[in-house]
C-alpha cells in the first residue's frame, strides 16, 4: 500500500487571497468538493462508490475535484497493490478537525433554527 499525496502542492503567493477564510473557501468551497468531503468524513471511499453516492456529478467532474483536493493536501489517495489495483480516497488528518468543526457548527445552527420556529 502506498499513499500518493504526501507532497502537497501549495498555491503560489499570487494565487493566495489576502483573507485566510477566503483561502479556505477557495480550496473547498464548491458544491462538489463539499459533497465529496461530507462523504469522506465518515470513511474512505472508492471512486465508483463515490460517483454513485453523489447525484448529478459526472465522472470527469469527480475526477477533477478529487485531483484538486489531493493536490492541495485536503484528501489522500491510497493505492493498494492488488490485481486490479484498489484505490481509496480519505480525508487528510489535517482536514478532519476542520470538517468536524463545520459539522458541529452546522448542527448547532440547525438546532437553533428549529427551536426558534
Amino acid at each position: 500500500m502506498y499513499v500518493l499525496s504526501e507532497v502537497m502542492h501549495m498555491l503560489t503567493k499570487e494565487e493566495l487571497p489576502d483573507c485566510p477564510v477566503a483561502t479556505a473557501v477557495q480550496l473547498i468551497g464548491n458544491k462538489w468538493k463539499l459533497l465529496i468531503l461530507r462523504n469522506l468524513m465518515a470513511r474512505p471511499w472508492r471512486f465508483n462508490e463515490m460517483l454513485r453516492s453523489i447525484p448529478g456529478i459526472s465522472q470527469k467532474v469527480l475526477t477533477d475535484n478529487l485531483r484538486a483536493l489531493e493536490k492541495d493536501g485536503i484528501i489522500t489517495r491510497t493505492v493498494y497493490p492488488e490485481a486490479p489495483p484498489r484505490v481509496e480516497y480519505a480525508l487528510s488528518d489535517s482536514m478532519r478537525p476542520i470538517m468536524q468543526a463545520m459539522e458541529d457548527w452546522g448542527r448547532g445552527y440547525q438546532r437553533m433554527v428549529r427551536e426558534a420556529e
